[in-house]
């Protein structure tokens, strides 16, 4: 081009500037860094905390969430059904509950713990008259606890565990008969149709005074109904989800059949399996020919491990699913860094949180939709920029590249970085922009950004190449509305003003066209938004009008020195008429009183002295007539040059 228009070198260096400046989306970082920073700050308002930034964007491509159910799906306040209480052996009801309330935690409560041990008139009944010898908590791998005691009344040693029936049935190895085990069996399932959970009791008596001894057999004494009622609001959440394309599947330790009715209650469905089916494969008749496919089309799994949690989320991630899972135990934590998004409940502990990328504030689930609506809002935000910037970029480099090549136009590169500046200024409000979330999961799709791009960008550069062509080269503008003729000029200052004020307005529109999903005026934008268009359309206007393209910077170089040139400090002894020469050791820069005792020698060097006070202690200052002063430099100048003309012989 420059060969053959035979350019200066200084416009070539000119153009090539304004095609660097306008080809580099300088902002997008920023812009996107913001977004994300605020959309934090407006998940942490709904409950939701976010511990890893980039979270969000995978949020909003979650196609399929794992729910635990206690406490996520259910309120988790559990409540035992007293008349339903079954018994297997010489305890009553009411000495059932007293015994599972010893086997529970009197402090640090779990759900469970705190329920049973609230079912006793008075929760300190539950280690009156004994001495507790050894507690073992609840282990998620043994599903239950045990508590070690010594009763004061008879003086003899038991040993009192409470957990699932069948963890419980297993342990058991004293008066165990077919018929008991078929009466739990039955009452357990009769149990989980009305959807309660069942809490099997043993107890078994230690020989001697060794509290670490075996004892003589666990035996079954009781089973007791607790009610984990739904949340109000989870299956209209649930709803919600599978709205959104997110497809919810219930994670539980419980039972599957307690499993299954919950997720009727719910409408989640009733194709739920145990986690056994894992390992073993699809159970026959399911109708899966293989483990993966089980995973993918099952409702929910019951009996779930930590360890099980985790192979779900890696066999969901291998088939191209962005998962999320919640968890709240130290046994979670695995499977919470593994999934894409790992969600740790209300009360979750301090390992899982850790691990976890959002954390809860608030129980239920409706908490976890409510995030992944507001993550498709930020997400939409980015991606609307991100159409933008790139329209903006490409209508830049291919209309002024048509333009310098067509017009031997010169677009001035200070136009193009206060275009930069005022644009990018302005669409950085697009933050906190009021847009809709996607119907369906978000993720970043390159090919359709750059398509939209593409047509944007190429329409833009069209309407500024069509906009000049007519101005430049016809007398439209100047027969229709008095525009002064350029005489052939294409960088004429009135040209540059007008191509810039088209190009700023609109590039500026192009972000309510982006921002929307149907027409533009259908869908208000955000009163910031709105505003700092506004503005930044009036602060474009003034500059076109009154902007003078070729000014010299060194005006804009006085104007900031002027802003920030030290202002000088007025002598605290002013007044007397001295001038008071004070340290710098006092001076309001931190560098300054740093290194002030290192300077105190250079200081004192630099100081003018009164020698003749200090030495005749004399209170008049020494002086020289201006004659004295011109012999004396005279006779240094004559000896300094003796001494060269001597080194040079």
């Amino acid at each position: 081009m420059y060969a053959g228009f035979r350019y200066p070198y200084r416009t070539g260096i000119n153009n090539i500037l304004v095609l660097l400046i306008g080809g580099i989306p300088i902002a997008m970082p920023t812009v996107l860094s913001v977004t994300l920073a605020i959309g934090a700050k407006q998940l942490a308002e709904h409950k939701a905390i976010v511990t890893r930034i980039t979270a969000i964007e995978e949020m909003a491509a979650v196609t399929i969430l794992c729910s635990d159910k206690t406490g996520t799906l259910t309120l988790n306040k559990l409540i035992v059904d007293k008349p339903t209480i079954k018994e297997y052996a010489e305890y009553d009801a009411e000495g059932i509950i007293l015994i599972s309330a010893r086997a529970s935690r009197t402090e640090n409560q779990d759900a469970i713990d705190f329920c049973i041990v609230n079912s006793l008139p008075n929760p300190k009944q539950a280690r009156d008259g004994i001495e507790e010898l050894g507690f073992e908590p609840f282990n998620p791998t043994i599903k239950r606890t045990e508590i070690t005691y010594k009763d004061l009344n008879d003086g003899k040693l038991y040993r009192a565990t409470k957990g699932m029936s069948h963890f419980i049935l297993d342990l058991c190895s004293r008066d165990k008969t077919e018929d008991q085990v078929k009466a739990l069996n039955d009452d357990v399932d009769e149990f989980a149709r009305r959807g309660l959970r069942s809490l099997a009791v043993a107890i078994e008596e230690i020989e001697g005074d060794n509290h670490e001894a075996p004892g003589t057999g666990f035996r079954l004494i009781g089973l007791l109904p607790i009610y984990d009622p739904p949340r109000s609001d989870t299956k209209e959440t649930i709803d919600r989800a599978i709205e959104l394309g997110v497809q919810v599947k219930m994670i539980t330790g419980d039972q599957l059949a307690i499993a299954k009715e919950t997720g009727r209650r719910l409408g989640m469905g009733d194709n739920m399996f145990l986690s056994k089916t894992l390992k073993d494969g699809p159970p026959a008749g399911s109708g899966y020919d293989n483990v993966d496919e089980l995973v993918l089309h099952a409702d929910g799994f019951a009996g779930v491990y930590p360890e099980h949690k985790y192979e779900i989320v890696q066999r969901l991630q291998a088939m191209g699913h962005m998962t999320a899972m919640t968890g709240d135990g130290v046994n979670d934590a695995p499977a919470l860094s593994k999934s894409d998004v790992g969600i740790a409940v209300a009360d979750a502990s301090d390992a899982a949180r850790s691990a976890a990328d959002i954390v809860l504030t608030e129980p239920g689930l409706s908490v976890i939709i409510e995030a992944l609506i507001h993550s498709r809002q930020i997400f939409q935000r980015m991606r609307n920029y991100s159409i933008y910037t790139c329209s903006v970029t490409i209508r830049v480099v291919v209309g002024f590249a048509v333009m310098c090549f067509a017009f031997k136009y010169n677009f001035p590169p200070f136009m193009v970085l206060i275009l930069a500046i005022l644009n990018d200024g302005t669409i950085m409000t697009i933050s906190t922009d009021r847009v809709k979330p996607s119907p369906h999961p978000d993720q970043w799709n390159l090919f359709e950004i750059f398509s939209y791009a593409i047509m944007y960008g190429l329409y833009l550069a069209a309407s500024t190449l069509a906009f000049f062509a007519v101005l430049f080269k016809t007398n439209f503008f100047q027969s229709h509305f008095g525009v002064q003729s350029f005489n052939g000029n294409p960088n004429d200052s009135v040209l540059h003003s007008v191509v810039y004020l088209q190009v700023s307005t609109i590039s500026q529109g192009l972000i309510f066209i982006t921002r929307s999903q149907s027409w533009f005026f259908m869908e208000r934008p955000s009163v910031l938004l709105m505003c700092a268009f506004v503005v930044a359309q009036l602060v474009a206007t003034f500059i076109s009008v009154y902007a003078n393209w070729v000014a010299p910077m060194d005006l804009l170089k006085f104007a900031m020195q002027r802003v920030f040139k030290p202002k000088p400090i007025i002598p605290s002894d002013a007044a007397s008429g001295r001038r008071s020469r004070r340290s710098s050791a006092v001076s309001t820069s931190g560098s300054a009183r740093y290194y002030a005792n290192r300077t105190h020698s250079l200081r004192t060097l630099s100081r003018p002295r009164n020698f003749g006070k200090r030495i005749f202690g004399l209170e008049r200052k020494m002086s020289m007539e201006p004659n004295e002063l011109r012999r004396f430099s005279s006779v240094q100048t004559n000896h300094a040059a003796q001494i060269l003309s001597g080194q040079r012989q």
